[in-house]
């Protein structure tokens, strides 16, 4: 072999001995790097994981209230109408229209020609406040004397 192969081969050894010495820490730093990213990407899954169980939990936990808050809502709603039916019963008596839920059956001589219990002719003299008011059928008030 001749001298200048010998220094040729030597040099191009040598050069890529300096490329490899000088690529090393770039390439170690890239696997650091690579690693790193693999440790966040676990990291990252675990916490979408973990956030996506607790939002399925909290969207079970609000169906679960509104529904509650459907039942409370038809509470409400059943309390209302029975607040206005006695409402309703209060101004019944108010008038003297539900007079007859006042008194019982063996009680209706001693109130007869009271508007719990009119005489026949006394539909005709009632208040006119009470026009248009229903009152109980004077055949079943007169049936049960």
């Amino acid at each position: 072999m001749s001298t200048g192969l010998v220094i040729v081969i030597i040099a191009v050894v040598v050069i890529a001995l300096i490329v490899l010495l000088v690529s090393l820490p770039r390439m170690r730093e890239r696997r650091r790097i690579r690693g790193r990213e693999r440790q966040l990407d676990e990291r990252r899954g675990q916490v979408v994981t973990a956030h996506r169980e607790e939002a399925a939990q909290r969207e079970r936990r609000a169906e679960v209230a509104e529904q509650r808050a459907r039942v409370a809502q038809q509470e409400a709603e059943r309390e209302r109408a029975a607040a206005q039916m006695r409402e309703e019963q209060a101004t019944l008596h108010e008038r003297g229209l539900a007079d007859h839920e006042l008194i019982s059956d063996d009680e209706r001589d001693k109130f007869a020609g009271t508007s719990a219990v009119p005489q026949s002719g006394d539909v005709a003299d009632a208040p006119a406040s009470d026009a248009g008011a229903v009152r109980a059928p004077e055949s079943r008030v007169e049936g049960e004397r």
